[in-house]
C-alpha cells in the first residue's frame, strides 16, 4: 500500500521520512564543518583564533532560505534581523567582534565575526551565508554604514571625505560582489541597499556622507541593470532620520515623533528581499516618516 507523506507547513510540499532524515543530515553536516570553533554566549559558532573574519552556524529549524544582513547589530539592524527571523529565514549577521551576552540566541540566527571592510572578511561572511545547502542564500541586505558631520567642502580634509566612502560604500560593494555568484547559482534573489535621503537631498556640512550615500544608490542601480537577466534584483531604501537612541542623543531638541522608526523600515526591507516584490528592481524607495 502506498504510504502518504507529511507536508511542509509553509510550502505544502510532500515531506517523507527519508526526506526529513536527509534534511537533518545536511543540517548536522553544515554545523560540523571545519574545526577549532568557539561558541559565544548566544549559541552562535565562530572560527577560533580571532583575526579578520570567521565562519559560523547555529541550530535552526527548517528554514528554506538564507539572508545576509550587514549592520545587523546597529540601530536599524535589530529590527531588520527580527523581521526576517520571524518570517522564517535563516539570518546571518556579521560582526567585527564577538559580543557575548549582548542578546539571546534565536533559532535561525547566525552570528559570524568578520571585517566587512576587507575582501577576506566579506568573503568569509558570504561563505557562511551560502554554506547551508538546505537554505540557499536568496537575499543580501546592506545596512552597514556610518555618519560624520563636518564643515563645508573647502573646510573638510580629503581624508574625512574618503572615510565616508570607505565606511558606507566599501562594505556594500565587497559583500554584494561576493554574494552575487551565489544568488545567481540559487536561481536568483534580491539585494537591498540602504542609502539615505541625503543622497538625493543633501544638507550642509555633510558632503562626504551625501556623496557616499549617493554612491550606494548608484551602485545598487548598476547591480539591478547588470544582473536583471540572471533574476537578481537590487533595490534601495532611503530613510530620513531614523529614530534610534544614538540619533536622539545627537539631536535632543528635535521632534522625534516625526522620525521614521526601525520597526517601520524593517517590513519594507523584508518585502523588497522577498518573492512578493519579484517584479521590482532598480527602485528607490523613500521611507521618510514625517521628517
Amino acid at each position: 500500500m502506498h504510504r502518504s507523506c507529511a507536508r511542509n507547513s509553509r510550502t505544502n510540499q510532500p515531506l517523507c521520512p527519508r526526506q526529513t532524515a536527509i534534511m537533518k543530515l545536511l543540517s548536522l553536516t553544515s554545523a560540523r564543518r571545519g574545526n577549532n570553533f568557539t561558541i559565544d554566549g548566544r549559541g552562535a559558532v565562530g572560527a577560533g583564533g580571532g583575526g579578520g573574519g570567521g565562519r559560523g552556524t547555529s541550530v535552526r529549524g527548517m528554514a528554506e532560505r538564507s539572508v545576509l544582513v550587514t549592520g545587523g547589530s546597529g540601530g536599524l539592524g535589530g529590527a531588520v534581523v527580527t523581521a526576517f527571523v520571524e518570517a522564517g529565514w535563516r539570518v546571518v549577521v556579521p560582526e567585527r567582534k564577538a559580543r557575548p551576552g549582548s542578546e539571546p540566541a534565536a533559532a535561525g540566527l547566525v552570528r559570524v565575526v568578520a571585517d566587512l571592510g576587507e575582501p577576506t572578511g566579506a568573503a568569509q561572511a558570504v561563505e557562511v551565508a551560502a554554506g547551508e545547502p538546505g537554505a540557499p542564500l536568496r537575499a543580501v541586505v546592506n545596512l552597514v554604514g556610518g555618519y560624520a558631520s563636518g564643515g563645508l567642502v573647502h573646510e573638510t580634509p580629503v581624508e574625512e571625505f574618503e572615510r565616508m566612502l570607505t565606511v558606507n560604500l566599501r562594505p556594500t560593494y565587497l559583500v554584494t560582489q561576493g554574494a552575487l555568484p551565489h544568488l545567481v547559482a540559487s536561481g536568483g534573489g534580491a539585494v537591498v541597499c540602504v542609502s539615505a535621503r541625503a543622497a538625493v537631498s543633501p544638507f550642509r556640512g555633510a558632503a562626504g556622507y551625501s556623496t557616499a550615500k549617493a554612491a550606494v544608490l548608484a551602485f545598487a542601480n548598476a547591480v539591478a541593470v547588470e544582473y536583471r537577466s540572471q533574476h537578481v534584483r537590487c533595490n534601495t531604501v532611503l530613510p530620513s532620520v531614523i529614530d534610534t537612541p544614538a540619533n536622539r542623543a545627537a539631536q535632543p531638541d528635535a521632534d522625534h515623533s516625526r522620525w521614521v522608526t526601525p520597526e517601520e523600515i524593517a517590513p519594507v526591507i523584508r518585502f523588497l528581499a522577498s518573492a512578493d516584490s519579484a517584479p521590482t528592481s532598480g527602485a528607490t524607495v523613500p521611507v521618510y516618516g514625517r521628517a
